[in-house]
């Protein structure tokens, strides 16, 4: 077995802009020999997207709405009349109203607990759906997480128990798609400087506050977080499903900061 994706093809969900962390995982797999397609949500977002598929030579982009479910089916007809079938998807897609990321969960309106689960975490579930009926010969479906989804993290509020219950989600669709040969796994990076984590306030802080105690002192990398998709994506990868792999320079194992930082 070799970390090659030589071969396989799959869509690239969530690129933002060149920052995201969708987009290192775009790039290592592009590099390691995978065609891509790519989906952007509205205009803005497809001109941000267009230059930085070209960039790896795909001209597959499509304008989806994961709350709606004819553009879903339109998206993954798409890919059906493109290329038959796909060997991999990568879900990196989440909401909140960012007003109710501050302040105190108990706070949080029933209309954005709804709208951040059902686009955080039931979008996934709605993907791979559509995504592993064009998978008959198996395949590998990504998504990220946080680690904001099993401890308490400022500014995260809602976002915590979205990524609690997508990781959740991650475990049954392992379970459910593994007998058809499709691994579902999730990595979780620390804090990383995104437009999206960007949106979480103290983030500066956090993302100092992790580079200075992670055990390797640092935070996770778009090649680090990259890398490891590749590996989930490719045969190397055969027997690893229903995981929530960490990214995130090691500061999951921590129970308090370092000596010189306390």
């Amino acid at each position: 077995m070799t970390i090659s994706l030589s071969g396989k093809r799959g869509l690239i969900m969530g690129v933002a802009n060149e920052r995201s962390i969708a987009w290192g995982i775009a790039k290592a797999m592009h590099e390691a020999g995978a065609e891509l397609a790519f989906s952007y949500q509205g205009d803005a977002f497809g001109k941000r997207v267009e230059p930085l598929a070209a960039s790896l030579g795909s001209d597959t982009l499509i304008d989806v709405d994961v709350t709606d479910d004819a553009s879903l089916d339109l998206a993954f007809q798409t890919l059906k009349d493109k290329w038959g079938t796909i060997d991999f998807i990568v879900h990196a897609i989440a909401y909140s109203d960012k007003n109710e990321l501050s302040g105190r969960i108990v706070n949080t309106s029933r209309d954005n607990f709804s709208r951040s689960l059902s686009i955080s975490c039931y979008s996934l579930i709605d993907v791979s759906r559509r995504a592993s009926e064009l998978m008959p010969n198996g395949g590998t479906i990504l998504t990220l997480t946080y680690q904001g989804s099993n401890r308490v993290t400022p500014f995260y509020n809602v976002m915590g128990v979205a990524k609690a219950a997508l990781e959740s989600a991650v475990r049954y669709l392992a379970n459910d798609l593994g007998p058809d040969g499709i691994r579902v796994n999730a990595i979780s990076p620390g804090p990383m400087k995104t437009l999206a984590g960007a949106a979480i306030g103290g983030a500066r802080k956090t993302f100092r506050h992790t580079d200075m105690n992670a055990p390797m002192r640092s935070n996770a990398t778009l090649e680090a977080v990259g890398g490891t998709a590749v590996y989930l994506a490719s045969d190397a990868g055969a027997c690893t499903t229903g995981e929530i792999i960490r990214v995130d320079g090691g500061y999951h194992v921590l129970g308090m900061p370092q000596s010189e930082n306390i």
